[in-house]
């Protein structure tokens, strides 16, 4: 006879928006990578708080690292197009 086991699963996800300096700052922030984030902040504010959290904290400079340029590249690919005469050039003559 088949064995039947039920199991309820807890899922939360959070969208975050951020102006664009926000989206620089956090960048930078990543930027440092998981090991020198996680060491300056131990050694300047203490591990009682961030310690549990460290494998979250690790995953989500992850995520930023690797999503984030991307996004500020195409900022900057959109400054720069409207800085650029050749193109301005080709919109006004449709």
């Amino acid at each position: 006879m088949a064995t039947i086991a039920g199991k309820a699963v807890v899922q939360m996800t959070v969208t975050i928006e951020l102006t664009e300096p926000e989206a620089r700052a956090l960048d930078a922030m990543a930027g440092y990578g998981d090991d020198s984030f996680v060491k300056a902040f131990y050694a300047n504010l203490g591990k009682t708080y961030m310690e549990p959290h460290e494998r979250g904290l690790r995953t989500f400079l992850k995520s930023i690292r690797e999503i984030m340029p991307g996004v500020l590249h195409k900022a900057n690919a959109a400054r720069q197009a409207f800085h650029d005469p050749s193109i301005v050039q080709e919109i006004i003559k449709g």
